[in-house]
């Protein structure tokens, strides 16, 4: 009789551990879609504003304004442009930008510098700026391009690409943009960075401005790696990434 009673609550606790399983896993990843314009696959951890309470994570909901998919960073209002589940990013591009349009400019500047994996492993922020448990720039899924005011022509450094026909600064200065991270050497005498902005297409000619232009256009990505990496338990004991060959999680 003891072994059925035993047996009884063996079997009952499986069931409710199964329970509590399935209904987490249902919380998380049962939710159909949802949509708004172009973005159709709007799924966990992604949630967007007006979802049952039950569906994604708060921490990255987004929002529908105008039949466009929004995503707030750092306080600051982005368009998504596409979201990748197998590799964990989402595309997302600054909407002041307009791609035929090089006047245009980023309402802000951003780089690297604002996530906070850029310093360590252990974000914690819900983004980060890599793939990667480094912080060396092979990691960085976007590269910077920086725009630079000059009181003079910079004429022999072969980075500076001119963009006074589309974008001026001062009415007397000199107006430039650089492409990559810039050392201090590389600033020069009487220029002052005006702005720095992301891009993640890397196919672009770095010293044509229209086609940097085009580039900031087609937006950033960024990643939500280590959500992934805890929700799926990975790694307890070493660093997780995300490995481009075999294009999944792994541990190093």
């Amino acid at each position: 009789m003891r072994r059925e009673r035993a047996l009884f609550l063996l079997l009952l606790l499986l069931h409710l551990h199964h329970h509590i399983c399935a209904s987490k896993e249902e919380q998380e990843h049962g939710c159909p879609p949802s949509s708004c314009g172009k973005i159709t696959n709007i799924s966990y951890p992604f949630r967007l504003e007006g979802d049952p309470e039950k569906c994604g994570n708060k921490r990255y909901e987004v929002g529908c304004e105008n039949n466009v998919t929004v995503l707030y960073l750092h306080s600051a209002k982005y368009h998504v442009q596409a979201i990748n589940y197998k590799n964990y990013t989402v595309r997302v591009v600054d909407p002041a930008l307009q791609l035929h349009n090089c006047s245009s400019l980023p309402l802000r500047s951003l780089s690297r510098s604002n996530f906070s994996d850029t310093y360590s492993y252990y974000s914690n922020g819900s983004y980060q700026a890599g793939l990667d448990s480094g912080i060396n720039g092979e990691s960085l899924i976007f590269e910077h391009i920086v725009f630079l005011s000059c009181n003079h022509s910079v004429r022999e450094n072969g980075k500076y690409v001119k963009t006074e026909e589309y974008v001026k600064w001062d009415s007397k200065g000199y107006a430039y943009a650089v492409v990559g991270d810039l050392k201090a050497e590389d600033i020069e005498v009487g220029c002052d960075i005006k702005l720095v902005a992301p891009t993640s297409l890397r196919s672009f000619n770095n010293h044509s401005y229209t086609s940097m232009h085009s580039s900031l256009a087609y937006g950033f990505q960024i990643s939500w790696l280590q959500l992934a990496c805890q929700t799926h338990n990975f790694c307890s004991d070493g660093f997780c990434y995300f490995n481009f060959a075999s294009q999944k999680l792994d541990c190093k």
